[in-house]
């Protein structure tokens, strides 16, 4: 075997890479769930003063900042042999409330990993898996995923940007939030809009439970159904938070949220930012989105009815083909961050 050094040393560098960040996620949940990140954020700290703020082990501790510091997550001084965290990084790490805070996404990865040897079955036999398989703290990891970015811009961006919707809001709407999971999404609408009525819907029991607890509004309820055929009509609004491209019959599903919104009604698709090809996704966002859609969007699909299957990074196209099928006529994309586009349908 004949190798191009030119090729391989690149190819190994990225590999080393990855083995180094695969490793140090289960050491940023660590760091989260001890509370590590916070703590450090508050100063700049010797690994003894840190296990001392935390009540863990200095051993233990100096090893996990080394390797936040090796990763660049933390900064190191090493003249007074403190670690500290900039302002950026504790945003990102330890700010609860913070727009980009990440941990969530680590959190993800126990679940995704737990699940390795069932999605390995799922390849084998081309059958899904449906939410109940996966370990139980992938429901939970997704909502700290989505929360920060949807706090940020779902009340004060993207609803702005559909058409008359927030008028109809503040007058008073009826409104169903269909794949609501934790109904994070449905309770920051409600909390912004008393004068509507809300309804999260989901068919997940589980995270509909859960969205159940932490319910505190009088003008909002939580259902478990599915998107094709949930109970209601005269809605003015219908939104779906990163859900359209996990079920396995999209198409059914507009095409039953056009039949119970009203005429000058709305639907509103938030989903993972794509581009309409592979090329135009081959970047540092679509690696995010496509490895958790081979984890976790495409099993869900194909685990349904249909099994349709869009992956996470369908593209707008694509979308859009799916909601003109199932029967508007009208649509674009109304808004777009780093993470999200924000698609806006009419009848």
């Amino acid at each position: 075997m004949t190798l191009d050094m030119n090729k391989l040393e690149p190819l190994l560098g990225k590999v080393v890479n990855e083995l180094g960040a695969a490793s140090n996620a289960a050491l940023v949940i660590l760091g989260d769930k001890l509370g590590l990140f916070r703590a450090l954020s508050q100063g700049k700290m010797t690994s003894a003063e840190l296990a001392k703020r935390t009540g863990t082990h200095e051993r233990y501790v100096r090893e996990w900042l080394s390797a936040q510091a090796a990763t660049g997550f933390i900064d190191y001084d090493k003249d007074t042999q403190k670690f500290s965290m900039t302002p950026e990084q504790a945003a990102v790490f330890a700010v609860d409330g913070s727009p980009v805070l990440m941990t969530g996404g680590f959190n993800l990865m126990s679940a995704v990993y737990q699940d390795e040897p069932k999605l390995a079955e799922a390849f084998k036999t081309g059958k899904g898996l449906h939410w109940d398989d996966h370990a139980e703290c992938l429901a939970c990891g997704i909502a700290r995923f989505f929360e920060p970015g949807y706090r940020a811009h779902l009340v004060a961006e993207w609803l702005p940007a559909l058409e008359g919707v927030v008028d109809k809001l503040e007058r008073g709407a009826k409104v169903a939030d269909v794949g609501c999971g934790h109904g994070i999404s449905t309770r920051l609408m409600a909390e912004a809009f008393p004068n509507s009525d809300f309804v999260g819907i989901d068919y997940h029991q589980g995270s509909i439970a859960h969205a159940r607890h932490a319910n505190g509004f009088r003008n909002l309820r939580f259902e478990v159904a599915r998107a094709q055929d949930f109970a209601g009509e005269g809605f003015d609004l219908v939104t779906m938070f990163d859900a359209l491209h996990d079920m396995g019959d999209p198409v059914g599903a507009v095409a039953h949220i056009r039949k119970v919104l009203k005429s000058d009604g709305t639907l509103m698709l938030v989903e993972p930012a794509a581009g309409d090809s592979l090329a135009d996704n081959l970047n540092p966002v679509g690696r995010v989105y496509y490895a958790g859609s081979t984890h976790i969007c495409v099993p869900t699909a194909l685990n349904q009815e249909v099994g349709l299957a869009l992956g996470a990074q369908a593209g707008a196209t694509r979308i859009g083909e799916v909601v003109r099928e199932g029967g508007f006529t009208r649509f674009r994309k109304a808004a777009a961050t780093p993470f999200n586009m924000i698609l806006e349908a009419r009848p």
